[in-house]
């Protein structure tokens, strides 16, 4: 006998529909088998499926990519808490507990914001990889790594718009992705920012949480600043507050639900 399990598209780093970052999350009753979780997020064809099953004080929280699992993601995290404030699985005024790959992450309302606590993934600066130029088709001022990706420094914001990778080879580097950034030319923002990650199925993803965890100390050193505001300049576009915390960050945005469904299988 199939299973009918609630699945519900959120659109996180936005307050507006169809922008922002596209999260499923699949609200599991039970753990499922890891096989069927991966199905599933290849068949949401997403950057990421968020797969939450209650634990104890929290949940559990997995996330797959429609080629593999991810240890660490922020906008399936943000989608995730949304729909359970949504859903009423927490009260509003309820901080949203996850166990995850990544340690334990939180979310809580701020108002019509949700704030995650995030570990701080800082880089340090390399010579960068054969090929990483090349694969971006421009070359940057400074490259430094982290444990999951490269984050390529620009001169100005125009280059980083500009860019358009050969993903094939990027795909090659032995990363998971390459965050593109440089200062913004508007006001309104600090800095701004790209992610490509083809090697984990997702050549560019519209916004990118787990990637702040590396840009808000990599800025906040910089401009020696702790709060600052980012903008992803993906087609989609989105936008992320930042707050370094000691060995933290603290990463804000918006989240607006497009979709609910059941998934049959």
């Amino acid at each position: 006998m199939s299973r009918t399990t609630k699945i519900i598209q959120v659109d996180a780093f936005t307050a507006e529909p169809f922008k922002g970052n596209p999260a499923a999350v699949c609200l599991l009753e039970s753990e499922a088998d890891e096989a069927w979780m991966q199905a599933v997020a290849r068949e949401m064809n997403l950057s990421e499926t968020a797969f939450p099953v209650k634990r104890g004080d929290g949940y559990e929280l997995r996330w797959f990519t429609p080629a593999s699992e991810v240890d660490l993601c922020g906008h399936a995290t943000l989608g995730t808490a949304h729909a359970l404030w949504e859903e009423g699985l927490l009260a509003p005024d309820e901080p949203a507990r996850f166990y995850t790959k990544s340690g334990v992450l939180t979310a809580v309302r701020r108002g019509d914001w949700t704030e995650m606590d995030f570990p701080a993934k800082p880089e340090e600066k390399t010579e960068g990889p054969v090929g990483l130029a090349e694969s971006l088709g421009a070359r940057p001022v400074y490259v430094g790594r982290n444990e999951f990706d490269y984050i390529a420094l620009f001169e100005d914001e125009a280059a980083v718009r500009d860019l358009r990778p050969d993903f094939p080879a990027m795909a090659a580097l032995p990363v998971r992705g390459v965050i593109v950034t440089a200062p913004s030319d508007s006001a309104r923002f600090d800095f701004v920012s790209r992610f490509f990650a083809p090697a984990v199925g997702v050549d560019e993803d519209p916004v990118t949480g787990s990637a702040h965890c590396c840009l808000a100390p990599f800025w906040g050193e910089r401009f020696g600043k702790k709060e600052m505001v980012g903008y992803q300049a993906s087609a989609r576009g989105g936008l992320v507050r930042v707050r370094t915390a000691g060995d933290r960050v603290m990463i804000a945005g918006q989240a607006v639900t497009v979709l609910r469904g059941e998934l049959l299988d």
